[in-house]
């Protein structure tokens, strides 16, 4: 299981003509439709868990620790570990449905906890009280920049926001602290300056769309 290590920045007009000027090389556009799902509680989100379905796949990312483990003490790779993020995501439905179900067991009675690790089709997710509360579609530009072994999106979501991603791939127990600094390579090369994270997409929908919930997660310091 991989571990998404990634830094989101502001794209703008010049973005393409500097990952050409870089090297970048573009490996395709695609475009997907994002649905993502929660109990009217916030269980999961309220825990850094976020649920999707992508596609017609079910992917839930589930936040890591520090790198290997432990968490960066210099200033400099403080500052690189603030400005990134890391995720694992879990694409096995059982898998997803068994993280889910600890989560909210409270809530879960037993018959119902004893099906649903089986279940392939959609009925668990009103035996769980989870409902939709995202939804959004995207058309992505991906890039890679082979000397650094990054992968670079640009992102273009349909309700009106722009943002890029540059991301690395660890395997489960890896060396995340290199993979920070080929992002922050990464970033030198682009002209990133800034010392504060770039709100994301769900950020953004949220603020706009369901400023309570927004309001719940900034509280609980998850955005």
């Amino acid at each position: 299981m991989n571990v998404e290590v990634e830094r989101k920045f502001l794209c703008n007009a010049d973005t393409l003509k500097t990952l050409e000027e870089i090297g970048a090389v573009c490996v395709g556009q695609r475009q997907f439709h994002d649905q993502y799902f929660d109990t009217p509680g916030f269980d999961l989100t309220l825990r850094d868990l976020w649920l999707r379905k992508r596609k017609g796949c079910w992917e839930l990312k589930c936040p890591t620790t520090g790198a290997n483990g432990t968490e960066e003490t210099s200033g400099e790779q403080s500052e690189a570990n603030a400005l990134c993020t890391r995720y694992m995501e879990i694409t096995n439905l059982p898998e997803i449905q068994l993280r889910v179900k600890e989560v909210i067991k409270e809530d879960t009675d037993s018959e119902t906890a004893k099906e649903i690790s089986s279940e392939e089709d959609e009925s668990w997710l009103s035996k769980m009280n989870l409902v939709c509360f995202a939804e959004f579609t995207t058309v992505r530009q991906s890039f890679t920049l082979e000397e650094e072994m990054v992968q670079i999106d640009l992102d273009q979501a349909d309700f009106g926001y722009n943002v890029g991603e540059i991301e690395v791939l660890v395997s489960e127990g890896g060396d995340v602290q290199s993979a920070l600094e080929k992002i922050e390579r990464t970033a030198q090369k682009l002209g990133l300056t800034g010392h504060q994270q770039v709100e994301g997409k769900m950020h953004i929908y949220l603020k706009r769309n369901h400023p309570e919930h927004y309001a719940k997660l900034l509280s609980e310091h998850i955005l």
